[in-house]
């Protein structure tokens, strides 16, 4: 514990830059495998699917929130950290530099994921096109022009899936309610970014995170992606995958408070370092 308070803001933001950058790391990483990888393969597409590409983001998820909890919290999101400072007493001075550390951690993953990509992505697609800008960043559709979603259904549907995800992220953490055991919170959090991957990833790409999103195309469009900040369409689009989750987040908290959480049993205070008990009223 003295460590740990040692540590303060600094351990904290490294944590997050950390655990951030595992989750790109395996989320953008399994992308590059089945479109760049996968479009090499006789017949194309032999290496992933959507549903490869879903579970590995739901991994990467786990697998950054095992590496990050004890020091942050494991945010990787603002759209997380900010409806933790709106609805959990997070300090809202610590939102700036968790989202900028998650920002940064999804910057460098991507770097590396480009660079680790690099003979796979300029065969695939030697323009550095749209055609694999989806290994980076999300597009409307994922950048199908044949199902007309646009920027504004795109956002519907981001503010739609991070509602989802931080009202369900607030559930499983909640000591109060129905939390799991035995430490597989990470786990159920991963199973959670599965299932609106395999639900709702039709028509923006499931960004459901603004470094995710943002990091990664920022990294693109400086290693050779000129058209990293539109779409299909050749609309500015960069803005929906950020405005989206922002305001979903809150959204999904506000709906857990207003639905679950107010009607939960209280807690006596507890001595430090144990776990509240649910009392009855």
């Amino acid at each position: 514990m003295e460590r740990l308070k040692r540590s303060g803001l600094v351990g904290e933001l490294s944590a997050e830059f950390l655990g951030t950058m595992i989750l790109i790391l395996f989320g953008c990483g399994v992308v590059a495998q089945v479109a760049a990888g996968g479009a090499l393969t006789d017949p194309p597409g032999g290496l992933g699917n959507h549903d490869s590409i879903a579970w590995a983001w739901g991994l990467g998820v786990t697998l950054g929130v095992y590496v990050a909890g004890r020091l942050s919290g494991a945010h990787l999101n603002p759209a997380v950290t900010l409806s933790l400072a709106a609805f959990k007493d997070f300090p809202w001075k610590k939102v700036a530099p968790y989202s900028l550390a998650q920002l940064v951690g999804a910057f460098v993953a991507a770097l590396l994921v480009r660079w680790n990509y690099t003979e796979a992505l300029a065969k695939a697609d030697p323009g550095h096109t749209i055609k694999t800008q989806t290994v980076f960043s999300t597009l409307p559709a994922n950048g199908n022009p044949a199902l007309p979603v646009h920027e504004w259904g795109a956002l519907r549907d981001q503010v739609i899936g991070t509602a989802i995800l931080v009202l369900l992220i607030f559930a499983v953490t909640d000591l109060l309610n129905t939390p799991p055991g035995a430490n597989l919170g990470p786990f159920i959090v991963g199973l959670i970014v599965v299932a609106i991957g395999m639900a709702f990833g039709t028509n923006a790409g499931y960004a459901i995170n603004p470094a995710r999103d943002l990091g990664p195309r920022l990294a693109s469009f400086l290693t050779g992606y000129g058209g990293a900040w539109r779409d299909q369409y050749g609309n500015f689009y960069f803005w929906v995958p950020i405005v989206g989750p922002l305001v979903g987040g809150p959204l999904g908290a506000f709906f857990y408070k207003v639905f679950i959480s107010r009607f939960l049993p209280s807690a006596e205070a507890e001595p430090e370092g144990s776990i509240p008990v649910p009392t009855e009223k």
